[in-house]
């Protein structure tokens, strides 16, 4: 049983691939709460979900300085979004580091984490995504759910939708979505872990999003994880907009 969500712009139902993708477009359904338990769902306490934050990246746009330690709200922005995903529903939150380690392991160490360090960050976001999934095993994960250390904005409550949306069964192939506009977070359930450990490049799990035939996107209401900061522009419209 699917709960569709009526969208206010059908255009934002779909995700745009690069151009010389083999698919030009995919549609995905879009679902909201309340989710009601469906076949192949878990309870609650039956399931661990992991959170993954990716922090290791070069931030190459974003100039000399490392993106994820700029200062937003008092704070850098990876803090915050540690702090966010530890607020959430996950069972064990992860921190996956590399360009500039010592100082983004230091922005996060008063946290109850996991940091794993990624010395392939270079080589593209796929490594993270590799170490993530090793990290997240190791913490007998069902499920894992990835967070972009660079998107601070993301509400606590997008992530508990995505893991309610998964224990109830709705798909093992989950992504965030504002006004059915695909975003971050994103949330894959442990048949695709095999696919994630074999990642390459920059993708990350955007092939597997794209080839699970159950793939759908959570409603959340939350702008926040459609934001994501990658130039210095983006700092300030960030620090305006608080």
């Amino acid at each position: 049983m699917w709960y569709i969500c009526h969208v206010c712009d059908p255009i934002a139902y779909y995700f745009v691939l690069p151009e010389n993708s083999a698919m030009a477009v995919k549609e995905f359904p879009v679902v909201e709460p309340p989710f009601e338990e469906l076949d192949g769902g878990v309870a609650g306490g039956q399931s661990t979900v992991v959170g993954v934050v990716l922090a290791a990246g070069t931030s190459s746009r974003f100039g000399a300085t490392n993106k994820l330690l700029a200062e937003w709200a008092d704070a850098p922005l990876v803090s915050h979004v540690v702090d966010t995903l530890l607020r959430s529903t996950v069972d064990k939150v992860v921190v996956v580091v590399g360009d500039d380690a010592g100082r983004v392991r230091r922005a996060v160490s008063d946290f109850e984490v996991t940091i794993v360090h990624n010395d392939r960050y270079a080589s593209g976001q796929s490594t993270s995504v590799r170490r993530g999934i090793t990290a997240a095993r190791n913490h007998g994960a069902d499920a894992v759910v990835f967070a972009l250390g660079d998107m601070p904005t993301v509400e606590a409550e997008s992530f508990d939708l995505l893991v309610a949306a998964y224990r109830t069964g709705v798909s093992e192939a989950l992504a965030a979505a504002c006004n059915g506009a695909r975003g971050n977070p994103v949330l894959f359930g442990r048949r695709h872990f095999e696919a994630l450990a074999d990642a390459t490049g920059d993708t990350g799990g955007r092939e597997i999003l794209l080839d699970d035939d159950r793939a759908v996107l959570v409603e959340t209401g939350d702008r926040g994880v459609l934001v994501d900061v990658d130039s210095p522009d983006d700092m300030s419209t960030l620090r305006l907009s608080s």
